[in-house]
């Protein structure tokens, strides 16, 4: 699952960032409103983890946005406002789950994963792109009616790619969504994560736009 994270404050963002990171999800983090609006208008994430308390504006005003579009992507709030009255709030507001800093890290992977196996009961439809079939929620990747094992880094660029298929993801965009596993980024990251991808699925799955990026499409 890509999880993205909206907090300004760096030693919680880190610290949350770095603990997601070491389980079997990708993590984007942006710092701002603004920041998240324009992520969310082009990525598909499996969950929001919410500050209300942003440089440019209140969180909660971000969440009833997002819900009036309709965006259901499950989201947790995370803020230092414990009063019954905000809890009420951002609950009403579309939140699917309330947590008050400080917050132990353990409980925040049990709440991400009870949000989940919520929302994991709805039907989620498989992608399919000739004989290729990805599907995301359980994390399973079938070619030719063989499943295909991803890593985590590896299922970080296909996320990317089916998010926008047939557009281009730019190399500055796939090297984000890597860095989000908390490792160093060498020059050529990209192209090897991509390389190995093209293996698994089919070299001629993912195209090359050069100098702009690469598009999930047809063979």
């Amino acid at each position: 699952m890509r999880i993205l994270l909206i907090e300004d404050d760096e030693l919680i963002g880190g610290a949350v960032r770095d603990h997601i990171a070491a389980t079997t999800h990708a993590v984007d983090w942006v710092k701002s409103i603004a920041d998240a609006e324009e992520v969310t208008s082009s990525v598909n994430y499996g969950l929001i983890l919410l500050d209300l308390l942003l440089p440019d504006g209140a969180g909660i005003e971000f969440l009833q946005k997002l819900r009036r579009r309709p965006d259901t992507t499950p989201v947790i709030i995370l803020t230092a406002r414990d009063q019954i009255s905000d809890r009420i709030e951002g609950l009403n507001s579309g939140a699917d789950d309330y947590l008050v800093k400080p917050f132990n890290l353990g409980e925040l992977s049990a709440r991400i994963m009870a949000v989940a196996r919520r929302y994991s009961g709805s039907p989620q439809p498989t992608i399919r792109i000739d004989d290729l079939e990805i599907d995301q929620p359980q994390r399973r990747v079938n070619v030719s009616g063989k499943d295909v094992v991803l890593t985590r880094r590896e299922w970080a660029v296909l996320d990317l790619l089916v998010a926008r298929p047939g557009a281009n993801v730019s190399k500055d965009q796939i090297e984000e969504a890597l860095y989000a596993f908390g490792s160093e980024i060498e020059s050529n990251t990209v192209e090897v994560y991509v390389s190995r991808l093209r293996k698994k699925i089919g070299k001629e799955r993912i195209k090359t736009a050069r100098g702009v990026g690469y598009c999930l499409g047809e063979r």
